[in-house]
């Protein structure tokens, strides 16, 4: 990998890690996941990850939705009543090093090897890679979110795989 791809590189993790950061202290969280990082894709220039959205008529404000009902519906299930307790503070704001969950790591690890894949020695890190990637991911929030949103994650790999080929091709 050239210098200017590792800075390139640096700059997307920055950008994603630091909105899926801020994305999950809106909602309340106190660890960014991999449905953070998916809002995150959702916001950056590259269009890719809205593109394989639009396939489905599904906005980042709808992904925003899903997650917070998911989240709500995972609540209920142990007994909490999210509309009870009132509403959701924003997380403040931590200083110190970058921490995320496992989910928002194996997603992001995922999205990179997904770029490397017969790219030879330079890569490009699409938003398109990290919905390919966390569109993979069998269980867990973003499974659940797409089913609320009833997108097919097969159906959304395929349309993430499409939104890379159109950027390789312009």
């Amino acid at each position: 990998m050239g210098i200017r791809q590792a800075i390139a590189d640096i700059r997307i993790m920055n950008a994603l890690f630091t909105t899926a950061e801020q994305e999950a202290a809106a909602l309340g969280d106190e660890m960014p996941g991999a449905e953070h990082l998916l809002l995150a894709v959702l916001a950056l220039p590259d269009d890719s990850a809205r593109r394989a959205f639009a396939t489905f008529d599904v906005t980042a404000a709808d992904v925003r939705t899903a997650i917070t009902q998911t989240h709500t519906l995972a609540l209920r299930s142990v007994g909490i009543d999210a509309a009870e307790a009132g509403p959701t503070e924003p997380s403040p704001p931590r200083a110190g090093p970058y921490r995320s969950a496992g989910s928002l790591q194996e997603v992001f690890q995922r999205a990179v090897a997904l770029s490397k894949e017969g790219a030879g020695r330079g890569h490009t890190l699409s938003s398109a890679h990290v919905v390919w990637a966390a569109a993979e991911v069998e269980h867990g929030t973003v499974s659940r979110v797409l089913r609320q949103l009833g997108v097919d994650a097969r159906d959304l790999q395929k349309a993430a795989r499409e939104a890379i080929g159109a950027n390789e091709t312009s």
